[in-house]
């Protein structure tokens, strides 16, 4: 029986190289994002190259009640959804005192809220049947403390620790939570968050290779997979708790600024 994958942020970046993956797998998709358009291309794409089902669902996920118009959705079309691949997320650079308030709660909203929402809605039937994956997109930077993007940073961080949470409340079960980790990678997201400019992108993976280790991570249902990191990053990465947190800060911070 084909797997029916959830993805949400599926128009762009890793998400659309998850789509990629799910279909080439055989696996039906529901695609989340908000432009219709990118979402009309995928379907066609994918229904056309490996002869599976696209369903389309067009929603912001930064609005509240998006999480539940999603779940209703796909109740009412009668499909199990077998794996969630919440990976809708965006960060932006800047002071927070400085930053417009209005686009971090939006930020808060959508990798938060909505992520928290749909893993709550989904998987009480995931449970029922004792079936079914999750699979959280994260960031290695929740693993430090962000100054530049004290929200984003903050906010990925709650999502790995959730993620590894509830995979512990599950443990007596067939279903499985993971946290997915990317370092700097090629996508829209550098450039809608002005990372683009900065150290910290310098070097980036391509969105393919982030998802497929996603992907397979989800599938061997691993807690937590670190993928698109340099030698140097993993480097950085081991020294942090080892490290001065004044140290670190100060290091993310110069890491973060723009090049002049």
């Amino acid at each position: 029986m084909k797997k029916v994958a959830l993805i949400t942020g599926a128009s762009t970046g890793i998400g659309k190289e998850f789509s990629h993956i799910h279909a080439e797998l055989g696996g039906d998709l529901i695609i989340v994002a908000r432009s219709q358009k990118k979402l009309d291309d995928l379907k066609t794409e994918l229904e056309s190259k490996y002869s599976i089902k696209v369903m389309i669902i067009v929603k912001d996920l930064s609005l509240p009640d998006s999480p539940m118009e999603i779940y209703t959705e796909v109740n009412n079309a009668g499909i199990e959804v077998n794996y969630l691949i919440n990976n809708a997320g965006f960060g932006g650079l800047g002071k927070f005192h400085e930053r417009d308030w209005e686009k971090d709660l939006m930020m808060i909203n959508l990798n938060i809220v909505a992520l928290t929402a749909l893993t709550r809605l989904f998987l009480p039937q995931m449970v029922k049947r004792n079936e079914g994956k999750i699979l959280n997109v994260s960031s290695t930077a929740s693993l430090m403390p962000g100054p530049l993007q004290a929200v984003y940073f903050a906010t990925k961080a709650y999502v790995t620790f959730f993620s590894n949470a509830i995979a512990e409340e599950l443990h007596d079960t067939k279903i499985t939570v993971t946290a997915l980790l990317p370092g700097a990678t090629e996508t829209e997201f550098g450039r809608v968050s002005g990372m683009d400019k900065t150290e910290m992108f310098s070097k980036t993976a391509s969105a393919r290779e982030v998802a497929q280790d996603g992907y397979n991570g989800m599938l061997k249902g691993k807690l937590d997979v670190i993928s698109g990191v340099t030698f140097s990053q993993k480097i950085m990465m081991s020294m942090i708790p080892l490290t001065p947190k004044r140290m670190i800060l100060t290091q993310i911070r110069k890491m973060q600024e723009i090049k002049k």
